[in-house]
């Protein structure tokens, strides 16, 4: 029995349309589902990327409350053949790269902010010693 990857991720911000707004023009991807002022989803690949307004989501329901207010962090995946386009994408939408790290193990990741604070990176798979088809089952 062991852990086989990651379903869902998330972070949370204080505007569910502005996030709508800057992750659906950086991604690419049209939200999978959306409830006004609690949430945006994406369904990215094999995985869920979350988008939660912690004042919606502090009480419970169905799910038990959760919730988190600061600066949060979330990494991509991408191919170290795609990086590059993903830097001139950044640009392109006027985003600040506010990092670029070449990791020992030869990956590599990109750095910006989302109009919250949280921390996004875009890396390759090396970084953690993982090839993309391990990143992608």
């Amino acid at each position: 029995m062991k852990v086989r990857g990651v379903i869902e991720a998330c972070l949370y911000v204080s505007d569910i349309d502005k996030a709508e707004e800057f992750y659906t023009s950086l991604l690419g991807v049209k939200p999978f589902a959306k409830a006004k002022n609690r949430h945006v989803f994406y369904k990215l690949e094999n995985c869920m990327f979350l988008i939660f307004n912690p004042e919606y989501t502090k009480i419970g329901g169905d799910v038990p409350p959760h919730g988190y207010y600061g600066r949060g962090h979330i990494a991509f995946a991408v191919s170290d053949e795609e990086i590059e386009l993903w830097k001139e994408k950044i640009k392109s939408l006027g985003i600040d790269i506010e990092a670029e790290v070449l990791w020992p193990s030869g990956g590599k990741s990109v750095y910006i902010r989302d109009p919250f604070g949280n921390s996004v990176e875009f890396i390759t798979p090396e970084a953690w010693g993982f090839n993309w088809k391990d990143c992608t089952n």
